[in-house]
């Protein structure tokens, strides 16, 4: 009789080879429909929101909205980011373990740091900003903390390619915010709060599909030390393979991260500064007349093709990261060329029909607010998404290198530029303003970013 004897786990067990190159196309086609979805009820949320609500309620629900998305992007997807890429790679090498800790460790500190300021600023931004709404500002604070899951969810699943289940979850997300709006529509609810509080239940119910997640995963049990984040490693490391699997994950982890804070954050800026600014600029004012909100519709141009890129983007960093550790140069660039070539094919259809019927449509989804859409402008904004979506492609390029800090020195730069280009009166409509700059900065920003990735890769103390 045969006695069957269980290899000790990791010693003996072979790597698992890394996953097919397939798994990028059907990640992205997947992940496009999910989030195609998302992007759709995302923008009806905020286009009923914008018809069941006074200009000053909605002028208030958008900046609510700006400030929530600014800060879940600058303290939230760097650990989104961070996980995905380093998962990806350490599966390409064959190595074991799911690295959470420093991501949690991480994720957790910014949340606490988060409720900390919050709480210390409740009277300015309830007072300041929502103008004396505490339901508002409890709806930004619940927001907020609720979406720590949610990211921390979304990186664990891009890494393990998890695609349908990652398009499930931000699609609940999605749908479950526009319902708290038909609520409203319907007369089940009423107010800027009802409306507003779908952005507070929305991760919460999105978190239902991490039960699913776990059905297919296998069990392993790796030893302490290869639970580290390698993330900010150079390319293929060649020799310090070894001694990024056994360096202290904060400083390597912390560092990408940190450095995704600053590129989360120039983007934010480059898509919400315009409102803020003439937020700031217009005060309460602004509010009442509904500029805020305005400009808010103006710039939805932006953010819902970015939604739906990041569909590509969420599958496109783990693919490359793992061609960057297998050394496949020619697929890693013939991925690139691709996305940048569908993406500008996409921004010309845009900035086109912008250019037909642009007004028409927008009026009509979103209503003018007492201001009127200029075809130009709207078709300036379309040509700057383009341009941002390619500034993207080239950035996640620059993460599966190691090159995060020059990255988020390009973009630092455009959303500084932008700032102060909407900031000052450069342009005296403040609409056009805003149009023309968010144009300018992405071109900038493009092209910065091209150049880091035509410079290729880099030292390990330039990443």
């Amino acid at each position: 009789m045969t006695e069957t004897v269980a290899a000790p786990p990791h010693e003996d067990e072979p790597p698992q080879p890394p996953p097919s190159d397939n798994g990028f196309a059907t990640g992205a086609r997947v992940l496009s429909v999910g989030i195609a979805s998302t992007g759709i009820f995302t923008f009806a949320y905020l286009a009923t929101a914008s018809h069941v609500l006074d200009k000053a309620s909605y002028s208030r629900i958008s900046l609510c909205w700006a400030i929530m998305f600014v800060i879940l992007s600058v303290i939230y997807r760097p650990i989104e980011q961070l996980l995905s890429r380093t998962i990806a790679d350490r599966q390409a090498r064959g190595a074991a373990g799911h690295v959470l800790r420093t991501p949690a460790i991480i994720q957790s500190s910014f949340a606490l740091l988060f409720l900390v300021v919050a709480l210390a600023l409740r009277h300015t931004i309830e007072h300041s900003l929502f103008n004396r709404s505490s339901e508002l500002y409890w709806i930004l604070v619940i927001g907020v903390l609720a979406y720590a899951g949610s990211y921390f969810a979304r990186g664990w699943l891009a890494g393990h390619k998890r695609f349908a289940l990652y398009g499930a979850l931000v699609f609940l997300e999605s749908t479950s915010r526009f319902l708290f709006a038909v609520a409203v529509a319907v007369g089940i609810g009423s107010g800027q709060g009802a409306v507003g509080l779908g952005m507070a239940a929305a991760p919460f119910v999105s978190l239902c599909v991490i039960p699913f997640a776990f059905t297919h995963v296998r069990r392993v049990s790796a030893p302490a030390e290869i639970e580290v984040a390698d993330a900010a490693r150079e390319g293929p490391a060649h020799g310090q393979v070894e001694e990024a699997a056994t360096d202290l994950s904060l400083r390597h982890g912390g560092g990408f991260a940190f450095a995704v804070v600053a590129i989360m954050l120039s983007e934010q800026t480059l898509m919400n500064a315009g409102v803020l600014v003439v937020a700031a600029n217009s005060g309460a004012d602004g509010l009442t007349s509904g500029l805020t909100g305005f400009v808010f519709n103006v710039l939805l141009i932006v953010r819902a093709p970015l939604q739906l890129f990041q569909a590509i983007q969420t599958s496109i960093l783990p693919h490359l990261a793992g061609l960057e550790a297998r050394e496949s140069a020619d697929e890693f660039h013939r991925a690139i060329r691709l996305t940048v070539l569908v993406i500008a094919a996409f921004a010309l259809a845009v900035a086109v029909g912008l250019l037909a019927i642009g007004p028409f449509v927008m009026k009509t989804a979103l209503g003018n607010h007492g201001y009127p859409y200029n075809r130009f402008g709207l078709a300036l904004v379309g040509l700057g998404m383009g341009l941002h979506l390619a500034s993207g492609t080239f950035n996640q390029a620059a993460l599966a290198r190691g090159r995060a800090s020059a990255a988020a020195r390009c973009w630092l730069t455009a959303a500084a530029l932008f700032v102060l280009f909407v900031a000052f009166h450069t342009i005296t409509n403040e609409v056009t303003r805003v149009e023309v700059g968010y144009f300018g900065a992405t071109a900038i920003l493009c092209a910065l970013l091209t150049f880091v990735y035509r410079a290729g890769g880099a030292p390990a103390a330039a990443g």
